[in-house]
């Protein structure tokens, strides 16, 4: 019991001495950590020390050495999405030029990522994601980067969603569009950058849109905008790879970079050669608007952000009131070349002689070797050896699905560019046209006879490429034809029923009617204006008050427009033409800006079906001729058919005659399509044996084909 007694003294003793001494054991523990903490602070800043990188440690372009132990890029990876391969090219370009950095880099075409997959790996990786996107018809992403854009849409609208899914993801976005499309400019790369940054991705840069437009891009062409972005892009990359700070972080307030004028010491180092102020000025020349809020984004302001705002605003009233000013002078001298080097040689490898466009007509070979002529010589009596294709304009206000440059030529919707005068585009086109007539001196089976015609230009088909009545002296351009005694058949997309109206007399006058409907004309034509259905029926009436010929062309694209026969007599019946030359659409080669095929070219019996289909919701109108071999006919008004017989042909030199007479006459003296027609001969009218083969030419067959391809 004692024993017992002592041993609960004895820890009684202990716990009261603790209890009198806790001040100076807490001291002691205190001291303790606080020592431990200090130790472990200046180890970490000796290894960090150890860590860096000297100079003999880095590469020359400014990217860590492999032996690094911190990367700051791991790589590059470039998403695209294209549709008629633009897009795709520069994704080849940029990465070639990432790979002289010695940085890996992935190319990825849109189509064959699973974005959720795609992009959530990257939040963690240190990889550069870079997105070329392309804007294609009516502001739609291309058909590969569809689902693409669908997702990242839902993503960033969706509450399920977090909203720092892709924190961590660095990332810089290239649009490529049109600006002649106002509504739907780099519509999609404005989107995908926007809904990045709503996932709480960040900026590495502002981000950069091409323009196709070349009256409007920054640098001339697409092909400059983008090359003016990879240089930036790069530098901006090397800078990444140093570790230097970016100048964005990604949570910039309506999509537009806050600390584009601002720079970290690193990013004002001489190293990478840049001042603060070259930094900006680059940073602005690439800055574009962003109306994503306008696109159904909910922003919340700030209210000591508004003075910030107002005073921004008052500047900008104040920049648009003294640069209105100087616009008109400036507007001359700022007009570019139509023709630009990369559309120079897209169209010299179109077989165009340039500088002014200028082509053979498709029926000259044929012709020159006596083998048959083209359509026009069967409906009207041209002589196709004769007829020269050219046109003052290259632009056109369409993006048409069939068109047979492939989009080459610029678009818009007014004259942009600078002008050459009609006597010296009507000289060179002279001249292009019979220096190509002269390579076929020589060539087997031409006919010296014919050879010589074809050096006189008797016909000129202004429908080569574009908008001809898009030129603003395209009647000066007329009247000097007609001065040289060359007809002219002049060809409309009915888009400008003003200068129709305004147009003097021409030979024939065509508009092409390529839809009977407002959707499938937005389908099929893609025009650039926004009442392009309204400006379409006024060209139709403008048409009908015209006295001399007019024709509607119909181009049937199966699948597309062959259904419509009821609203195509409607139109008919608005413009009144005195012809309907109904043709198959003609497959010129495979084109990722359209989806046509060989499928949507219809037969020719098919064509005839939808003729006689037709004429008989047609009373006034007739099915006068037929050119199988172009797998056209024409539909003529009855008006043309006198004593029952066909009178299609044009009399040329009748046509010149009342030209001259209405120019001495000051204009009073009007004349009808009728004072110049003439009779059509048999072989050409519809239902002939020879199914609108000139009998005086020899069909040639080539061999092994067991089809008659003569003439066009």
């Amino acid at each position: 019991l004692d024993v017992s007694m002592d041993t609960s003294s004895y820890f009684h003793t202990c716990l009261v001495s603790i209890w009198l001494h806790r001040f100076y054991i807490y001291s002691a523990v205190a001291f303790g950590i606080s020592l431990w903490i200090v130790i472990q602070f200046a180890t970490t800043r000796t290894k960090r020390k150890v860590t860096e990188p000297g100079p003999a440690d880095k590469l020359g372009n400014g990217c860590a050495s492999p032996q690094a132990q911190e990367v700051h890029v791991a790589g590059v990876k470039i998403f695209y999405g294209s549709q008629t391969g633009t897009a795709k090219r520069f994704a080849k370009a940029l990465a070639e030029a990432v790979i002289s950095l010695n940085l890996p880099v992935a190319v990825f075409n849109m189509g064959d990522c699973d974005p959720e997959d795609c992009l959530s790996e990257e939040t963690s990786s240190r990889n550069i994601c870079v997105f070329l996107v392309a804007t294609y018809t009516e502001g739609q992403p291309p058909e590969s980067a569809a689902w693409f854009c669908k997702w990242l849409e839902e993503a960033a609208n969706d509450f399920r969603v977090g909203k720092s899914f892709l924190q961590g993801l660095r990332y810089a976005v290239f649009g490529l569009g049109n600006s002649a499309y106002v509504d739907h400019y780099n519509t999609v790369g404005r989107r995908v950058d926007r809904w990045l940054w709503m996932l709480n991705a960040s900026r590495i840069m502002t981000r950069a849109e091409g323009d196709c437009n070349v009256a409007q891009s920054k640098h001339g062409s697409i092909e400059a905008d983008f090359e003016a972005w990879k240089t930036k892009f790069l530098t901006r990359l090397q800078a990444l790879c140093r570790g230097e700070k970016k100048p964005c972080s990604g949570k910039c307030k309506k999509g537009k970079c806050k600390s584009s004028g601002k720079q970290s010491k690193e990013s004002s180092d001489h190293e990478h050669g840049m001042s603060e102020h070259e930094n900006t000025e680059a940073e602005e020349l690439f800055e574009t608007s962003s109306e994503e809020e306008a696109e159904g984004t909910n922003s919340v302001i700030d209210v000591e952000d508004l003075g910030n705002i107002m005073g921004h605003m008052k500047k900008e009233k104040r920049e648009l009131q003294e640069g209105a000013a100087g616009a008109g002078r400036k507007e001359e001298a700022e007009r570019r070349e139509m023709i630009t080097p990369a559309l120079r040689d897209a169209l010299t490898k179109q077989g165009e002689a340039l500088p002014r466009a200028v082509g053979a007509q498709f029926g000259v070979g044929a012709m020159l070797r006596g083998r048959g002529g083209c359509y026009k010589h069967t409906f009207y009596g041209i002589e196709s050896h004769r007829c020269m294709e050219a046109t003052p304009s290259l632009a056109c206000a369409n993006k048409c699905v069939f068109c047979w440059r492939h989009h080459t030529n610029p678009v818009g919707t007014e004259w942009r560019w600078k002008m050459d005068q009609p006597e010296l585009i009507l000289q060179e086109a002279l001249e292009k046209h019979q220096n190509m007539i002269r390579q076929f001196k020589g060539v087997s089976g031409v006919k010296a006879a014919r050879l010589e015609e074809a050096l006189r230009v008797k016909h000129c088909a202004l429908s080569l490429v574009g908008e001809p009545i898009m030129y603003p002296q395209i009647n000066r351009f007329v009247r000097l034809l007609h001065q040289h005694d060359i007809s002219t058949f002049l060809v409309t997309n009915a888009q400008f029923p003003e200068e129709i109206r305004r147009l003097e007399p021409v030979t024939q006058l065509y508009v092409s009617v390529d839809a009977s409907t407002k959707e499938s004309l937005r389908r099929i034509d893609r025009p650039l204006f926004k009442d392009f259905w309204q400006r379409f029926l006024d060209s139709l009436k403008a048409l009908a008050e015209k006295q001399q010929r007019t024709v509607y062309r119909l181009t049937l694209v199966k699948a597309w427009n062959v259904d419509e026969l009821k609203a195509y007599a409607d139109l008919i019946s608005l413009g009144k033409p005195d012809f309907i030359e109904v043709k198959g659409v003609t497959y010129c080669g495979d084109s990722a800006a359209s989806s046509l095929s060989m499928a949507n070219v219809p037969w020719h019996g098919e064509v005839l079906a939808f003729t006689q289909e037709l004429a008989r919701l047609l009373p006034d109108y007739g099915i006068a001729c037929e050119h199988e071999h172009s797998n056209c006919l024409l539909l003529a008004h009855r008006k043309f058919q006198v004593e029952g017989e066909w009178r299609t042909w044009i009399d040329y030199g009748r046509f010149q005659e009342l030209v001259r007479e209405r120019e001495r006459s000051g204009g009073a003296r009007t004349f009808t399509a009728a004072e110049y027609t003439a009779r059509t001969p048999p072989w050409a009218l519809f239902g002939a044996a020879e199914r609108g083969f000139d009998p005086s030419d020899v069909r040639f067959q080539r061999r092994n084909k067991a089809r008659d391809i003569s003439g066009c």
